[in-house]
């Protein structure tokens, strides 16, 4: 006995087919999680510009360390202190696949997805496989804070 199908009764049961997990539900899930993964390798979210961070306070100078810095996820910018009174800030986006740099350490900013590291004087790449510097935006001290100018 054969069981007739209506054009669409395929798609009306989804993935699922038959009450179980079926063959498309399984490499559906399987797309979604590799989507995923890469988004969070590849993105670390939007380079800001200087205009968009222009004017505003993006670090306390006390919270900078002479030669070391800070990464401020929340704003995607990476600050340092090369020298004492020389304060620096850069996009927190890695230039190699965005990936969002995750510290400073030893003079250098660092990208822990492929170990990309930059210079915390001018952000010029220290090791790659990033091949560009780090975007750098034009800060002041003001009133104790660093600022976008």
């Amino acid at each position: 006995m054969t069981e007739e199908v209506t054009p669409g009764a395929s798609q009306r049961a989804g993935c699922a087919g038959n009450g179980g997990i079926g063959r498309r539900t399984v490499l559906c899930g399987a797309g979604v999680a590799g989507a995923a993964v890469l988004a969070g390798c590849g993105s670390g979210g939007e380079e800001k510009t200087a205009e968009d961070l222009k004017g505003q306070e993006i670090a306390k100078a006390a919270a900078i360390p002479v030669g070391g810095g800070k990464v401020y996820d929340s704003e995607k910018v990476v600050v340092t202190q090369p020298s004492q009174g020389t304060f620096k800030a850069f996009t927190a986006i890695c230039t190699h696949q965005g990936c969002t740099v995750d510290r400073v350490q030893n003079g250098l900013i660092r990208c822990a997805c492929h170990g990309s590291e930059f210079k915390i004087a001018d952000g010029s790449v220290q090791k790659g496989p990033a091949d560009r510097p780090l975007t750098e935006y034009p800060v002041q001290v003001r009133n104790g804070g660093i600022v976008v100018t």
